[in-house]
């Protein structure tokens, strides 16, 4: 037997949750459908993360590189 949980939400909440459910669709099943929405943009969020920082150390990588070279060409001493 499932346990059921009575929650209170405020009347403009429901309002907006009416607004997203059809009709034969149950409160729980549109939350479980915005919390796997979430969890969707979370997952993605975190992929750009990572491949903006990928970018950002490979163009510093070759910021480095250049540096190099230029350091090796120069006669420092005057």
């Amino acid at each position: 037997m499932k346990n059921i949980t009575t929650i209170q939400i405020r009347e403009n909440v429901k309002n907006e949750l009416d607004k997203m459910k059809s009709r034969n669709q149950s409160y729980e099943e549109v939350i479980i459908n915005l919390m796997r929405i979430a969890e969707q943009h979370k997952r993605q969020k975190k992929e750009l993360l990572i491949e903006g920082c990928k970018v950002m150390a490979k163009d510093s990588l070759k910021i480095t590189k250049d540096w190099e070279t230029t350091d090796s060409k120069i006669d420092w001493e005057w």
